[in-house]
């Protein structure tokens, strides 16, 4: 049956909400061929284009690779919906607000390691599309290279609908539950999991709390997946089956609805007669996902030193090269520290990856917390071989700690790290929210050096 189109916006409508959201149902399984129908019937049996779908319905296919890509990263989906996606009128350009896309040639490539304070709070009646906000990125959208990395503050729910024709998009909360209605379905997400919305789904964020805040990678290259263990076996980091698709539930909504559809980085608009989240059934694995970070299934030394940071990796974009992602996710999630005769926070060092990081809650171990530090919704940047590593407090800390087996469970960081420099917006260059002298941090790490002779 349909879920219906409820209203947004009020105490009690996010209470309603929330109720929806709490009591979804899922599908398991990255990379599944799943199928699904919200009404017994609804999906065709033995072929995907009847001469008649079934109850009355409009095949369509959604392919989110070309026809002829390996079956391996082939990525298609079939819907059975009410009316067929191309029952719309013309769109035309609508404001870009904050929102930025590559190439990213406004300002010069900085070398320098920057850090950010949250996002400050929004205009009354921001809703997620509108709260989007640009740090930065690299590639090209035209040419389906690169990526770009937002954040977004929110104290509205959505009443359009919104598609991304320039890539999928990873949201990361770190402030406030969603309710995502998608063409699939409906996910739930609370800060700690994470959704991935592919390119050209179509959905709508309704908010579960007054405000909502996080971010978002929006991956121009190929698709994410999980990233090969080679001797960790088969078992380990994200497990495939703790991904949750949606279950199928449609809008059977009459009556005008602002559609929203980016494309090669501009916005554009369109107002359709009904709903375009009318799917009934559909099967096929270009679908929507959300994860559980805490549910990552933890690698590291049970010997000494500390791991390379790819061990943490959640998801993958893998690019023309083999190992050099387009992008990777990792993630800092609980775990135990036991190295011996290890200095155990992140060690020095320069990178041919940039990483810019984020913090979800509570503080990561490499870096100082508090006002003016690496605080919750804020974020850093160390672009390609900018040299970074512990602040001094912490190596001071750490190096003079008893090793004796530390349970880091205070915290939950992640990192997007990409295989180009990340170039700047103007806005996040010159942003009231960007900390002036973050290289002080690594001053005061005094000399030790004692020749022996």
């Amino acid at each position: 049956m349909s879920d219906g189109a409820t209203a947004r916006g009020s105490a009690t409508e996010r209470e309603e909400a929330r109720k929806i959201a709490e009591g979804l149902e899922h599908l398991s399984g990255f990379g599944n061929e799943h199928s699904s129908e919200a009404v017994p019937g609804a999906l065709p049996v033995g072929r995907n284009s009847p001469q008649r779908a079934p109850l009355g319905l409009y095949a369509e296919q959604l392919s989110g690779s070309a026809f002829t890509e390996p079956r391996a990263v082939n990525r298609r989906s079939w819907l059975y919906r009410i009316r067929p996606s191309a029952a719309h009128p013309a769109f035309t350009r609508t404001g870009n607000g904050a929102l930025r896309s590559a190439p990213f040639t406004q300002t010069v490539p900085d070398p320098n390691r920057l850090r950010w304070n949250p996002l400050p709070d929004p205009a009354e009646g921001t809703d997620f599309l509108a709260g989007l906000w640009t740090l930065g990125g690299n590639g090209d959208v035209t040419q389906r290279t690169g990526m770009a990395v937002h954040l977004y503050h929110a104290n509205a729910s959505m009443r359009r609908v919104f598609s991304d024709a320039d890539g999928e998009l990873l949201i990361v909360p770190e402030r406030g539950g969603l309710l995502l209605r998608t063409e699939f379905g409906l996910l739930h997400l609370e800060p700690g999991h994470i959704a991935l919305i592919p390119r050209g789904v179509r959905f709508r964020v309704e908010l579960l709390d007054e405000t909502a805040r996080g971010y978002v990678c929006e991956n121009y290259g190929a698709p994410f997946q999980l990233p090969d263990l080679g001797p960790i076996g088969a078992n380990g980091l994200a497990n495939p089956r703790d991904f949750r698709a949606p279950v199928a539930a449609y809008e059977d909504v009459e009556g005008p609805v602002e559609v929203v559809n980016k494309y090669c980085g501009n916005l554009w608009t369109a107002t359709y007669d009904h709903s375009p989240l009318d799917v009934v059934a559909w099967h096929g694995n270009h679908v929507p996902y959300a994860y559980d970070l805490r549910r990552f299934n933890v690698m590291g030394t049970i010997s000494y030193d500390h791991p390379d940071p790819s061990i943490f990796t959640v998801l993958t974009s893998p690019s023309d090269t083999p190992g050099l992602a387009g992008v990777d996710f990792v993630v800092f999630a609980p775990r135990w520290l036991v190295g011996e005769d290890t200095f155990r926070p992140p060690y020095f060092h320069r990178n041919v990856m940039s990483e810019y990081m984020g913090l979800i809650e509570g503080a990561y171990d490499a870096k100082t917390a508090g006002e003016g530090g690496f605080v919750p919704g804020g974020g850093s940047l160390h672009t390609m071989m900018s040299a970074h590593g512990p602040d001094r407090e912490t190596f001071d800390r750490a190096s003079a700690a008893e090793l004796k087996p530390q349970k880091i469970d205070d915290g939950l960081a992640f990192m997007f790290e990409t295989r180009w420099p990340v170039s700047l917006t103007p806005q996040a260059a010159r942003a009231e929210h960007l900390q002036q002298g973050y290289d002080d941090v690594w001053q005061g790490l005094e000399r030790h050096f004692r020749p022996l002779h």
